[in-house]
């Protein structure tokens, strides 16, 4: 970690990621790993100019009321509700001036089973003009139930951050503990988080790809991707104990090690989807009505992409970056899933094409992690140790960040950087450039997490 002066922090360059604060100072993290801080002066610090920061900063104030020198910005991120009594001042969203523009509001309640979110769409007839997200509304006060724990006890509350990439986030915090304390992890439990990871991958993307097509009216593809998520649901249930691999993966390695039957129940499920994937495919792409909903929906300009730091990783279906992750316990950067639409077509088919390529590269790597699992230990107890640790691990929306601070075995403070952070921001836009209709095509494709962003 980098200690700056005042002028420095706000001067610094880089591909920004995160940014958050604790009783002393503000932090802020570039990619790759660079973490730089600044000490607070009377609970302020210099405000960062990247379009990605804005939330983060957003959310400093309202959680520990760190202001950021310099920022307008006047909305909240979490903390809607301003008197004790939870009144608040109704939400002012401003609409754009343009003759014969009306608001739609969406939720916080939805007509489904979905995280409380609110969206306010400004229209002219079915064309979206301007969208503002508000989310938060589930605030849930994760950070804080992290404090005053160890590194073991707080794992479950890092596991339910984003019920969909629960290994994802219990693999970045594992590794925020393990580098803070000192833990090594054993090889095997390296395997065994990297299996679980991919099968989450895989569950993830047949899921956002079904429900994209149910939400055009295809519900063919919809019903059979839906099978093929219950098919590695059911097969991770029965290696791991729970069908979303919750609780498995613990600071030193893992909970439990797979379940007899557990490894050719995850090779039934991987060959059902291998073999049904082609004629799928072709499905997706040669239905004209189905092309018509998806291709030129939810337009992100590379650019903007650029700005939020959404394309900085290399996506293994780009040919790139694929033999990096054949080392279970892979490299910390790996693919983000939306970084390649993003930067090339940019809409809701390229999103859809880009689930498409990851999945048989993820059904080789769960082949060959368990062609190569090798024998030992599953986990070592961390030390009641101190220090500070980051940790990342690839959901299948994107890299997952972790810090935690550590004293004599307890947990001083952390923060949580999720994926879909950077995400929103993008739907706000891609949401401006289709007809109302489009949006929940242009939001799946997209799919930020409401949890993970509510911290």
């Amino acid at each position: 970690m980098k200690l700056l002066t005042q002028e420095a922090w706000a001067a610094y360059q880089g591909r920004f990621i995160a940014l958050w604060t604790d009783s002393t100072h503000a932090y802020a993290l570039y990619e790759p790993d660079e973490l730089v801080a600044v000490e607070l002066q009377d609970g302020a610090y210099p405000a960062l100019s990247y379009l990605g920061a804005n939330w983060f900063q957003r959310l400093a104030k309202d959680l520990n009321g760190h202001t950021a020198t310099g920022f307008a910005e006047t909305r909240t991120a979490v903390e809607h509700f301003r008197e004790l009594d939870g009144r608040a001042a109704w939400p002012e969203f401003k609409a754009p001036h343009v003759e014969g523009v009306h608001q739609v509001a969406v939720g916080p309640v939805h007509a489904g089973i979905i995280e409380p979110g609110h969206f306010r769409f400004s229209v002219v007839g079915e064309q979206v003009l301007k969208l503002e997200a508000r989310l938060g509304y589930a605030h849930k006060g994760t950070l804080g139930l992290m404090r005053g724990k160890s590194a073991r006890q707080a794992a479950r509350y890092a596991a339910r951050i984003s019920g969909d990439a629960t290994v994802a986030h219990a693999i970045a915090f594992a590794r925020a503990a393990e580098a803070a304390l000192g833990t090594q992890v054993p090889e095997r439990a390296h395997y065994l988080r990297a299996l679980m990871a991919e099968i989450e991958r895989l569950a993830n993307h047949t899921s956002d790809i079904g429900a994209i097509a149910g939400d055009a009216g295809f519900a063919f593809l919809e019903f059979r991707f839906a099978l093929m998520r219950e098919y590695l649901c059911a097969a991770a249930e029965a290696a791991f104990g729970h069908r979303l691999m919750m609780d498995v993966v613990v600071p030193g390695g893992v909970a439990g090690d797979i379940a007899e039957g557990g490894a050719e129940a995850i090779e039934d499920a991987v060959d059902a989807l291998e073999r049904e994937l082609p004629s799928l495919t072709r499905v997706f792409e040669d239905y004209a009505s189905l092309q018509d909903r998806v291709v030129g929906a939810g337009l992100v300009p590379p650019t903007l992409a650029a700005a939020y730091n959404a394309g900085g990783y290399v996506g293994r279906a780009s040919g790139q970056g694929g033999d990096a992750r054949q080392a279970p316990g892979y490299p910390p950067y790996e693919a983000l899933s939306l970084s390649v639409p993003v930067l090339h077509e940019g809409d809701v088919a390229a999103r859809i094409k880009i689930r498409l390529e990851e999945i048989p590269e993820s059904i080789r790597l769960v082949r060959a992690i368990l062609e190569r699992l090798p024998e030992g230990p599953l986990a070592l107890a961390p030390e009641a140790a101190s220090g500070m640790g980051l940790g990342v691990a690839e959901s299948f929306r994107g890299p997952v960040w972790h810090w935690l601070n550590i004293d004599n075995g307890q947990i001083q403070d952390a923060f949580v950087a999720d994926a879909s952070t950077l995400h929103w921001p993008l739907l706000e836009y891609a949401a401006t450039t289709a007809i109302l209709a489009d949006f929940p095509l242009i939001n799946k494709s997209i799919n930020g997490s409401y949890s993970g962003v509510d911290l």
